[in-house]
């Protein structure tokens, strides 16, 4: 039985004459007189709820009310976040921002993937920074290498006049939380150690 409405008649509001019962656990008590369905509500100390209004006669289920609508509006909550991402989300910044400021546009990128969202990066030189486009991979560089655990290796950055532009998308398998990171166990000695990927190449 659904409760996807988000209003809902309670004991005195159900007008009807006649309602199908539900218990508190489930039984179905069967069709009633509403008088007789509030009495047995208030027997039990709980509401009467109006759960499937076009029905004839309504259903109603006894229940207590306020828990039923804290856990609805934590189900539409979860069911909110799983439909949550699939946009493309940007974060600008210049070539000689402040380790502090990147920081903060990091954080932003990793819950923007979190979130299952593209994040476009954005570098705008202006004037004689076009002279020092090293700084735009050095960025690059420490951008990709802070996101890769919620990362796919992105692709090479492209310049589109005074901007830089590469596109990071989230990662196809969820990220370990940092209790199963901490249960992977070392590599052997001798083996490789995975290699960063390289600075992009600058499309003209």
């Amino acid at each position: 039985m659904s409760y996807d409405r988000i209003f809902y008649k309670i004991n005195q509001q159900i007008r009807t004459p006649t309602v199908r019962l539900v218990d508190f656990d489930g039984t179905q008590i069967g069709i009633v007189p509403i008088q007789a369905a509030l009495e047995k509500a208030r027997e039990r100390f709980l509401d009467l709820v109006e759960i499937v209004p076009r029905a004839n006669p309504p259903v109603c289920k006894i229940m207590e009310y306020a828990k039923f609508k804290y856990e609805e509006s934590k189900r539409v909550k979860d069911s909110r976040k799983k439909h949550k991402g699939g946009e493309l989300k940007e974060i600008r910044m210049r070539p000689h921002i402040g380790e502090h400021d990147l920081d903060v546009k990091v954080r932003h990128a990793r819950e923007f993937l979190c979130e299952h969202n593209k994040v476009r990066v954005t570098i705008i030189f202006y004037g004689r920074e076009m002279t020092h486009r090293d700084l735009g991979s050095a960025l690059f560089e420490k951008i990709t290498q802070r996101l890769l655990d919620v990362s796919e290796p992105p692709p090479r950055a492209k310049m589109l006049g005074n901007r830089m532009i590469f596109i990071i998308e989230p990662a196809k398998h969820k990220p370990k939380s940092p209790s199963e990171k901490s249960q992977i166990p070392a590599p052997a000695a001798g083996a490789a150690t995975p290699k960063a990927p390289p600075p992009p190449a600058i499309l003209p």
